[in-house]
């Protein structure tokens, strides 16, 4: 198959929505592991960045499998399947007063804007759905929103917390993606 016509399988399978991102992720690591010496670098950078975005909306299982397959590349993996210990840098930057913006957006794949939007949200909803769309659990969510805001009384942050526990993930990643492709944010 020609490189273009393998790009424009892979673009299309992403196209399928959810329900194939498993086997899309799997077809493209199978790509990245022996790629083909006539395929163009450029667009192994193509296949990386949709690599990435695809493995966000995989469940533990499907991102352990994808580390498995991409055990020689062990870059590609902290930036496509990352364990908890993003969140956990993500947590130490917060806790030092400075770049929170920058990691934030690194971490979620959206732009310094968008990060600085969802961090100045004081009611914490914004916040809540970045982390519950980027699959953080609630210890990381409430740590982040407590540092970010933390002149805010208690029952501020039982609020808070209250919302991220009622954001559906499925609509929450749905919204992260949004913020992703559009780098637009709604009011």
């Amino acid at each position: 198959m020609s490189a273009s016509d393998k790009l424009a399988h892979l673009l299309a399978l992403a196209d399928q929505g959810p329900a194939l991102r498993a086997a899309l992720a799997e077809e493209i690591a199978d790509l990245l592991s022996a790629w083909p010496p006539d395929y163009p670098a450029s667009m192994r950078e193509v296949c990386e960045a949709l690599l990435v975005k695809v493995a966000r909306d995989l469940d533990e299982t499907g991102r352990a499998r994808l580390r498995v397959q991409l055990y020689e590349y062990p870059k590609l993996v902290q930036r496509a399947v990352p364990r908890v210990a993003a969140s956990q840098a993500l947590i130490a930057t917060a806790r030092a007063g400075q770049g929170l913006c920058g990691a934030l957006a690194e971490n979620l794949g959206v732009d310094d804007r968008i990060a600085g939007d969802i961090l100045g949200d004081e009611s914490g909803a914004r916040l809540a759905v970045a982390c519950k769309g980027a699959r953080m659990d609630r210890a990381v969510f409430s740590t982040l929103a407590l540092l970010a805001h933390p002149a805010r009384d208690r029952s501020h942050a039982f609020v808070m917390l209250d919302t991220f526990d009622n954001v559906p993930v499925g609509e929450a990643a749905r919204m992260l993606r949004e913020w992703r492709v559009g780098q637009g944010i709604a009011a």
